[in-house]
């Protein structure tokens, strides 16, 4: 918890960590799904990543591994929300792990991050939460003038891909921060911002402060990445079967990808190879092994890679 005095300016380390599990993915959480792993920066610190280091393992008991930055929040209008009269800054890791239930402590937990976005899953069809469209409509319609009016229901249907438009996987904080500004996520109520339908659907499962606004930003970079560079291979275990990896990049974009065209793209960029072995029969044909090729991460960071498909 950021502390502040007037004039001064604090710094909190934020964690977003990722894994996928059984393709569904996590998010490591603590204080009863409500936060993600943090605390403030402090001297003893010998650096921002080794902070963030020390306070996931303290709070959690689960090691990080692969982790980068992943951005700095220090907007005016956040320190109010954030309950202080100082500048309250926020430096905020992405990490990719595998789930290590066994490792944790009694305040930590593993959630699905479905249950913090419901309107992110298009696994099952296009289809937005049942009261989420009427509710957009009427945040349009409540535009101070005609153009207010048209300009809110363009947003939202760039956005939310509505209208004929082609729903863009990577907005997932243009999305939140639309529904924070309309009232529809519990946040904007405890923030006092009206909302213009009765009842006020509250969307997803609220956290302190700006931290589901944080989770939000931290799955738009995944999904931009796994688009250019291979590090959903960081969440799969050192062997793995090509429909558990489709799986694992269908959790995370949220969408389905076609089985054929993900399995050649694979194939063409060489990103695996085989182990020789095979997975265990689970009531079908038994399926090949792969492992990750490790030299293909110096490759891809030089060329990039192809994005996965969408299914049709």
């Amino acid at each position: 918890m950021i502390e502040n005095r007037p004039g001064s300016v604090s710094a909190e380390l934020i964690a977003v960590l990722v894994a996928v599990t059984a393709g569904t993915p996590r998010v490591l959480t603590i204080a009863e799904g409500t936060s993600l792993p943090s605390g403030p920066l402090s001297p003893e610190h010998r650096s921002l990543q080794a902070g963030t280091r020390s306070w996931v393992e303290r709070q959690t008991h689960h090691p990080l591994g692969y982790v980068e930055q992943l951005y700095t929040f220090a907007d005016n209008d956040r320190n109010a929300a954030l309950g202080g009269f100082g500048r309250a800054i926020s430096i905020s890791y992405l990490a990719l792990t595998r789930e290590q239930p066994k490792t944790l402590d009694g305040g930590a937990s593993w959630r699905n991050w479905y249950d913090y976005f419901p309107w992110e899953d298009h696994r099952q069809g296009a289809d937005l939460p049942a009261p989420l469209p009427a509710a957009l409509r009427a945040w349009a319609q409540a535009g101070a003038n005609p153009a207010a009016r048209r300009a809110r229901k363009q947003r939202a249907a760039i956005a939310f891909g509505l209208e004929g438009r082609r729903w863009n996987e990577e907005l997932v904080l243009q999305r939140y921060e639309l529904l924070y500004e309309a009232g529809l996520v519990s946040e904007a109520a405890r923030d006092g911002i009206a909302c213009h339908t009765t009842p006020a659907p509250r969307l997803g499962h609220a956290m302190r402060q700006d931290h589901r606004r944080i989770l939000a930003t931290g799955i738009a970079r995944l999904r931009a990445k796994i688009t250019y560079r291979p590090v959903v291979f960081e969440l799969m275990p050192p062997s793995f079967t090509l429909l558990d990896l489709q799986r694992s990049v269908e959790a995370l974009a949220g969408q389905l990808l076609h089985k054929q065209n993900f399995r050649r793209l694979v194939e063409q960029q060489a990103l695996v190879e085989e182990t020789g072995q095979m997975a265990g029969a689970t009531g079908g044909r038994p399926a090949k092994l792969f492992r990750f090729r490790a030299d293909i991460l110096q490759e891809r960071a030089y060329a990039g890679t192809k994005p996965p498909l969408p299914r049709a």
